[in-house]
């Protein structure tokens, strides 16, 4: 089997055949070489973090004991995980040079929380290639089920009474079977038909187990790399730890459900099943049973009587609203968590929400106003708002030349054919790189409308979510409403204002009393020029220079017309010394010309 997973290594190796041979040859040394230190860092974090282990407390929380998490882990577990992990990377030969499909079957093999990591990442095209991106997203979701006596064990553990006083049934065959929980259909002893949600065991244990050593190979890497090039999976650790928290407490799922539930009581097409909070605990989820049509089944909705773009239209339209209006949103609305039942759009599970304040909401409101006109300014200062970081040394003048490149590459199309992915992954890419830190939130957005897009365009082929959006902004936005924004807008610009004159006014009454004391000095920066002052004392001397030089001609030609004794060549010698003197400084100076304009030139 090994040998087969290296065949097909190899052979979705580009380059792999006779016609990449030679270039394989000239690049082996440095293939090599790189390979070989790759392989030391390893050898030399698990050589280090073993010895941490074994140096290390008898016990250790999710991060060494930070924050105070109840999660528990050995040191000789952790350093038997790190061991496991060691060997499945190198039986993979990562250093080689690992292709799409080997790092999804690797993340696959290594366990629940790689898999969520390979999940996030295959959102992320701004850290991989396309090629990447797109064989990670085809992460497994089904993994194999636990036993029928696994799960009542694990049920057993989460009641203080007899599970047959609860449940009259549970059947024996999953619903679905996740790398967190399974879910199996049941009956209540009262009679509702319910779905249970069960984590599964020693799971919370093993995640924070694997993210602490993430994070632990993250922190050690990063003495090896740049900075700008490890930022990136710094921040998938710290978001798979967001997604760990909310994922395992399902607590935390029992109140999104009656959150959402109450945020949508209003909208006649679209649920969500009730919880039971009663019989919600950390590792359990009771709600209803709800069976539908999943909503990419687009053959069968048809047969049964349903307009997929009034499907499509809809769940577009509410997804906006629970982004601009509510700001608590479905942060993975992918076709497996939508099912269409009795006439209305069905949301099954929400183990994953994410929330955007009301400043957020206006913020981004503002960004889709701009990109739809096009307005590059409106969109950097909307940019500016949502960063969790000072804003105040990003460069105004190239963050307005870079958005005018996406808004040129992306806003002057058709709503309807707007890339929303890559307009998104551009804008997220180009705000970290002129140095705008955005949230979480707004990464979680980004992914969650990417993968919205994907489900409507199975419904709504050939339309945008952008422009359904846009159309919920117009629809939405009575006179009252668009007075109470542009109030609110003409408030902070006011407070923003204030702020800058007064601090205006203190710089100005701080420089008047440096100029009193005489203690007030000025830097001059010039556009186009490192050291303004050195610049300017180089043209002083080439303009004494040139005086110089003109003034020793003349005096020189009135030596000569006055044939002042002796002579050489029929030129009185003092005349003939100033002329040597002033061809040669002109030559210097000519030259020095020269020099600095090439100079410049290659800047």
């Amino acid at each position: 089997m090994a040998d087969r997973e290296k065949d097909e290594r190899l052979e979705e190796t580009p380059g792999a055949g006779t016609d990449g041979k030679a270039e394989r040859e000239s690049s082996e040394e440095t293939s090599v070489s790189r390979s070989e230190r790759a392989q030391e860092l390893l050898d030399a974090w698990y050589e280090k973090v073993s010895r941490e282990t074994l140096s290390g407390p008898q016990t250790i929380g999710i991060f060494g004991g930070r924050g105070g998490e109840d999660v528990a882990l050995t040191r000789g577990s952790r350093l038997a995980r790190i061991g496991e992990i060691v060997s499945i990377v190198r039986r993979y030969d990562i250093f080689h040079g690992l292709t799409p499909k080997g790092l999804r079957r690797m993340l696959e093999e290594l366990g629940p929380t790689f898999v969520k990591a390979g999940q996030i990442l295959s959102m992320r095209s701004e850290i991989l290639p396309q090629s990447f991106t797109h064989e990670l997203s085809r992460l497994r979701t089904d993994v194999e089920p636990m036993s029928r006596e696994t799960v009542l064990e694990a049920l057993r553990a989460e009641y203080d009474r007899p599970i047959e006083d609860i449940f009259d049934a549970i059947d024996d065959r999953p619903l679905g079977s996740a790398s967190v929980a399974q879910v199996h259909k049941a009956r209540l002893v009262s009679g509702e038909m319910v779905a249970v949600k069960i984590q599964r065991p020693h799971v919370q244990e093993i995640m924070a187990q694997d993210i602490s050593i993430m994070r632990s190979l993250a922190r050690y890497a990063s003495k090896f790399m740049g900075d700008e090039q490890f930022l990136d999976l710094q921040s998938v650790v710290d978001e798979l730890w967001q997604s760990f928290r909310e994922e395992t407490d399902f607590l935390v799922e029992a109140r999104s459900l009656e959150e959402f539930r109450r945020n949508n009581a209003g909208c006649a097409f679209i649920d969500s099943p009730k919880p039971y909070p009663s019989l919600c605990t950390r590792h359990v989820v009771v709600m209803d049973y709800i069976e539908g049509t999943p909503i990419n089944d687009t053959a069968r909705l048809v047969a049964e009587g349903y307009d997929l773009s009034e499907i499509g239209i809809k769940l577009a339209d509410n997804y906006t609203s629970q982004m601009l209006d509510d700001g608590f949103f479905h942060a993975d609305p992918h076709p497996g968590n939508l099912v269409v039942s009795g006439g209305k759009i069905v949301y099954l599970d929400l183990g994953i929400m994410g929330r955007l304040s009301s400043h957020d909401r206006a913020a981004m409101r503002d960004m889709v106003t701009a990109v739809a006109r096009c307005d590059s300014p409106a969109l950097a200062e909307g940019l500016k708002r949502f960063s969790v970081s000072d804003t105040s040394d990003v460069d105004h003048a190239h963050l307005l030349a870079d958005l005018d490149a996406i808004v040129a590459d992306y806003g002057l199309a058709n709503l309807s054919d707007l890339d929303v992915g890559g307009f998104l992954n551009a804008l997220i890419s180009m705000a970290q790189k002129d140095g705008i830190e955005l949230p979480s939130s707004v990464t979680m957005l980004a992914r969650s409308l990417v993968t919205l897009e994907g489900t409507v365009h199975g419904l709504l082929p050939g339309r945008s979510i952008v422009e359904i959006i846009d159309a919920h902004l117009r629809a939405h936005s009575s006179i009252s409403e668009l007075a109470k924004r542009e109030s609110s807008r003409l408030a902070r610009e006011t407070v923003s204002a204030t702020h800058g004159l007064l601090s205006a006014a203190s710089d100005a009454g701080l420089a008047m009393r440096m100029l009193t004391r005489g203690q007030l000095r000025v830097n001059l920066d010039l556009a186009g020029t490192a050291d303004p002052l050195e610049d300017l004392s180089r043209i002083a001397n080439r303009l004494t220079m040139s005086v110089i030089v003109a003034g020793l001609f003349i005096g020189s030609s009135v030596v000569y017309y006055a044939r002042i004794q002796p002579v050489i060549f029929g030129i009185p010698i003092i005349g003939f010394l100033g002329y040597f003197v002033a061809f040669v400084l002109g030559v210097w100076v000519a030259q020095d010309i020269i020099r600095e304009s090439r100079r410049r030139r290659r800047r």
